[in-house]
């Protein structure tokens, strides 16, 4: 995604504004589909509600606290809607000027502490949702390749997800779809 970000941002007209949170909030829509106990709502009655559609809440800190708009069918959206929307919420949630029914009917929710340098968190779930995403900063890691060692950036995922809708595994392969659908950003552009 780091590629892809430094391709758009030498691109000529609305695409330099996309940021790496733009393309995770695309990547989750899409990815979401796959796995229907973390796009879903957790009943009173212990039920667990599955969507058709993702409906993103996207936290933005606000004068007032933490605020979570809803991107509404993120995963029919392209990636420039949802840039676009995305920032218009925040926009609007730091000014105060949010329309209330933009705060309510999330199936999912991301937060992203990465801008502020956090290596990790653990992000609390939005009631009745099932899962939430922390997103991390990036950090410069080293690997073997081929017996000499290489730097690269890499940026963690911290997700929380309802034990009562999902466990540990179904929870863990969604975060490996996402990190491929992140690795292969491009692929998921043409699906």
């Amino acid at each position: 995604i780091l590629a892809y970000r430094k391709q758009l941002k030498n691109a000529e007209g609305d695409y330099a504004g996309i940021t790496l949170g733009d393309i995770v909030l695309y990547a989750v829509s899409r990815t979401l589909l796959n796995h229907p106990d973390l796009n879903a709502n957790m009943l009173d009655d212990s039920s667990i509600r599955r969507f058709k559609h993702v409906n993103l809440g996207v936290a933005v800190d606000t004068p007032r606290g933490l605020m979570v708009p809803t991107l509404m069918n993120a995963n029919l959206k392209s990636l420039n809607d949802i840039s676009a929307e995305a920032k218009k919420l925040a926009t609007d949630a730091q000014a105060g000027t949010i329309n209330p029914d933009l705060l309510k009917g999330g199936t999912f929710t991301i937060t992203n502490l990465g801008t502020m340098g956090i290596e990790s968190f653990t992000p609390v779930i939005n009631p009745p949702q099932t899962g939430i995403l922390g997103v991390n900063t990036l950090e410069t890691r080293v690997k073997n390749v081929n017996g000499e060692m290489k730097m690269y950036q890499a940026m963690t995922l911290s997700l929380t997800f309802d034990h009562r809708a999902l466990d540990g595994a179904p929870a863990a392969r969604f975060l490996q779809e996402l990190c491929k659908n992140l690795e292969n950003f491009t692929m998921l552009l043409i699906k």
